[in-house]
């Protein structure tokens, strides 16, 4: 899939206030860890995440989605009447009904032409939202197009705080509850525009998507838990991987070394370390955010993205490679000219 008139015009976004330690989570079951034999430091041992962030109580996800969606907008020059669509692209919702999207649009009082609607893709919702934004561009539907992200981890992780505190938790419930200790909070949107109406484009090349959803099962939420196979998310999401990403090469034409930055989906260091030795690929091309933002979902990609341009790691000019997989399976490989 390939596009020829569509960029990143901008992006915007926003980290929660509070810095929440593995230590800390480590600490809140402490009886438990204890009981089934687990030292201290076990969660970023194996996880490799040191802390994560979570906003105030009861902040809603399109809250937070509004505020970096005004932030894309000031870095873009736009004005709120310019922006055509807006796409929400959160795993966290404020309600079933209606689309955050809707929620998101009130709060920052974009106008009644802009068509709002939410996408739903796990951890891949947000580069969804750019490809979906791409093609409205690319058809003429569009000129400008918010794609916007808000998510929220504090609930879903003091509920599995609660449950591992049970005794009756058992070494299977602290594994399959694992990944939710993982979880971190954050927001962040981007403006995708035509190309020749921004200040300085970043060009979105294409997209290339595999799905494996025989593995359909191996993590499943709701808004207060998620289970998953951290095994089996491990073994079957890098293969995912590795099948798609000779497609992306092909596609691309990239060489050995052509690529500046790999900007990925930040899950875990055994995540990051097994792809990208399958892969061959140089990990010192990979910002690592999950260290100190833990897993922040649709939001993890894109959040890399914006620290690595706002700590001047990310450049204009740069051959740049999204690279996301998801639960579902999914994996979409986004090639993106900076």
């Amino acid at each position: 899939m390939r596009f020829r008139n569509t960029a990143i015009n901008s992006i915007g976004y926003v980290l929660p206030p509070h810095v929440v330690t593995s230590a800390q989570l480590e600490d809140a079951i402490r009886p438990t860890l204890d009981r089934l034999g687990l030292p201290p430091g076990q969660l970023e041992k194996l996880s490799g995440v040191k802390e994560r962030r979570w906003w105030e109580p009861g902040t809603q996800p399109s809250t937070v989605a509004a505020m970096a969606g005004e932030k894309a907008l000031e870095n873009a020059g736009l004005h709120k009447n310019q922006i055509n669509a807006l796409i929400n692209t959160s795993v966290c919702r404020d309600y079933l009904e209606p689309a955050t999207a809707s929620m998101v649009s009130g709060k920052m009082g974009l106008a009644r032409h802009t068509f709002c609607y939410d996408i739903a893709n796990a951890c891949l919702g947000f580069l969804n939202g750019i490809v979906s934004a791409a093609q409205m561009i690319e058809l003429g539907q569009a000129e400008h197009v918010l794609v916007v992200d808000g998510e929220s981890s504090r609930e879903p992780v003091t509920a599995t705080l609660h449950r591992l505190a049970s005794p009756l938790a058992t070494g299977d419930t602290f594994r399959d509850n694992f990944a939710t200790l993982t979880l971190g909070s954050g927001a962040v949107a981007a403006v995708v525009s035509r190309k020749d109406l921004c200040r300085e484009p970043h060009e979105v090349r294409g997209a290339v998507m595999r799905s494996a959803t025989e593995f359909n099962q191996l993590c499943l939420g709701n808004h207060t838990e998620m289970k998953a196979d951290p095994h089996g998310l491990l073994v079957h999401g890098v293969g995912l991987a590795v099948e798609t990403w000779p497609h992306a090469t092909a596609e691309f034409e990239w060489k050995p070394g052509g690529i500046d930055e790999f900007v990925c989906h930040q899950v875990s260091l055994s995540h990051f370390t097994h792809t990208f030795e399958r892969l061959e690929l140089p990990l010192e091309k990979a910002l690592l955010t999950f260290p100190f933002l833990g897993n922040v979902g649709p939001a993890s990609l894109p959040l890399t993205l914006a620290l690595g341009e706002a700590q001047g790691r990310i450049r204009s000019g740069q051959e740049l490679c999204l690279f996301g997989v998801g639960s579902g399976l999914g994996c979409i490989v986004m090639a993106v000219r900076w």
